[in-house]
């Protein structure tokens, strides 16, 4: 595939609309379903029967980009737990302490990890005679009043031919960025983010927390790809969800080969230790929606625990995708003839002249050319709009994935152009300029405001003047310091207000 700059102007039509947008999702798994069985692809929600069960180990994305205001570093982003639902308390997302997180790096295309940077965690409770997730309003990550922390070490193993040459700890007790709880609990919790951004020297940055989930797009593909009905299409699905990120900035030069050989393949994976102490791989995640949308039913799990350089027994699922077929039957969109080897190029080996290694064997994984500098104004279709700094030659937080996935499935790169997308052009968020780059988290307590309130009005206050009995002054002749944060685990926190409550628990007749 020759790189090639193409106008993002003008989209065909409805249908042709609401097709890219089912395509998308579909399309970039089909892209990437030859890939290495086990990876469960860079925008994998609940993408596999055993991993949708057990979200703390689940995949959803992998991001590796050129770092724009650091062009001589390399950002990689992963995040797992798809689906966070902002107020889920009291015991809201830590990451799993019996997984090993792990960011794999091939620096010379042969289908094997030459660097594997591992995090694993431990969780820490100061008070366990409460349900509650933090006892007070946390104005640091050593706050007390932060009841459950959780720290993390990292580990950098080397290898050669999947064997270990050598094991370096590069990282320990480094605190996580807890769970947004809401502005009672947190009421500054941008400074929280910054305090777990952490320098581990030799110009290694690491962060690790929870974060807005980055990814945008209509996932409502999977109702029968809209039932034919493309007439709601273009709401993000993931508007409102976080996910639990790891971050990690390296100086571009301990990653790659050489200065003469500056392609990277990049993927993750998830390993759980089983009942005999041993850990197995249960998820792995490398390009966008591969396994979610490309791999039927009867591979998905044989997908997410295999590894790249065993990729070839999935060959079938790029090269003869369902999706396009799929399309095609309900929309009449003409399906690219088979076998799909532009699908190939893109997705298991990368771009020749772009980000395609020598000697490459194919095999699913995220690849990019470090040496191609950031550019001031990003494209979101990437490479398909002239923009080699963007996806499929990594990924970027802003990049498009599923409408330039879809396009490039629906046959882009053989003479059929299309304009296909599914109508959601960028995240509900504003990304950060600085590492972590992922955007805050929402937070559990977002919601309207009470009757009588207003934007400025400090939430102490609020939550004060809400709870004094009919008639009362809005002075603060009560005590209405507030005790304990949000615990609520759906809509409503439990809040222990001084005498306020007291009185209210008395009015009500009831004991909380």
């Amino acid at each position: 595939m020759t790189p090639h700059p193409r106008s993002s102007a003008g989209r065909k039509g409805l249908a042709t609309l609401v097709c890219g947008a089912l395509a998308a999702g579909a399309l970039a798994a089909a892209g990437a379903t030859a890939l290495e069985p086990g990876a469960a692809s860079a925008s994998s929600h609940r993408e596999a029967p055993l991993i949708s069960g057990t979200p703390q180990y689940d995949n959803t994305d992998v991001y590796a980009f050129v770092s724009p205001d650091k062009p001589d570093t390399t950002t990689i982003v992963a995040n797992w737990t798809p689906f966070e639902q902002p107020a889920g308390g009291p015991n809201f997302y830590p990451f799993a302490e019996d997984a090993q997180y792990d960011l794999h790096i091939d620096n010379n295309g042969d289908a094997q990890g030459e660097l594997l940077y591992r995090f694993t965690f431990r969780t820490h409770t100061k008070n366990k005679k409460t349900f509650l997730y933090n006892t007070g309003p946390v104005e640091s990550l050593d706050d007390p009043d932060l009841n459950i922390t959780q720290t993390y070490d990292i580990e950098l193993l080397r290898l050669r031919n999947q064997a270990l040459v050598s094991r370096t700890k590069i990282a320990d007790d480094v605190p996580v960025a807890p769970s947004n709880v809401g502005k009672a609990s947190m009421p500054d919790y941008a400074a929280l983010r910054r305090q777990a951004v952490r320098d581990l020297g030799n110009g290694v940055t690491a962060f690790a927390g929870q974060a807005d989930d980055p990814f945008f797009l209509d996932l409502r593909v999977f109702d029968l790809l809209y039932g034919g009905d493309l007439t709601e299409v273009g709401n993000d699905t993931l508007k409102g969800y976080n996910v639990n990120s790891i971050a990690l900035q390296v100086p571009t030069h301990m990653i790659t080969e050489s200065a003469g050989q500056p392609v990277v393949g990049i993927w993750s994976t998830t390993q759980r230790k089983n009942a005999q102490g041993h850990f197995t791989q249960v998820s792995r995640l490398g390009n966008p929606l591969v396994n979610e949308v490309v791999n039927p039913l009867k591979d998905k799990d044989r997908f997410n625990a295999d590894s790249p350089w065993n990729d070839g027994q999935f060959l079938k699922n790029v090269t003869h995708p369902e999706l396009p077929k799929l399309i095609e039957a309900i929309y009449k969109i003409e399906a690219p003839a088979e076998p799909r080897d532009d699908l190939v190029d893109v997705f298991l080996k990368g771009v020749k002249g772009l980000n395609q290694p020598p000697h490459v064997r194919p095999s699913e994984q995220l690849r990019l050319n470090t040496s191609i500098e950031p550019t001031a104004e990003p494209k979101r279709l990437g490479v398909l709009d002239g923009d080699n700094a963007g996806f499929p030659n990594g990924r970027r937080l802003s990049d498009d994935v599923l409408d330039a996935a879809l396009q490039v499935v629906e046959g882009e790169l053989v003479g059929a152009k299309n304009d296909l997308g599914d109508a959601v052009d960028k995240n509900d968020k504003d990304f950060e300029e600085a590492f972590p780059y992922v955007a805050l988290p929402t937070e559990g307590s977002r919601g309207p405001l009470a009757k009588g309130t207003t934007d400025g009005n400090d939430v102490r206050t609020e939550i004060g003047d809400a709870l004094q009995p009919a008639g009362a002054s809005g002075g603060s002749s009560t005590d209405t310091t507030l005790v304990a944060a949000s615990a609520g685990a759906g809509a409503l926190g439990v809040l222990l207000i001084g005498t306020g409550l007291v009185w209210w628990r008395r009015m009500r007749g009831r004991a909380y």
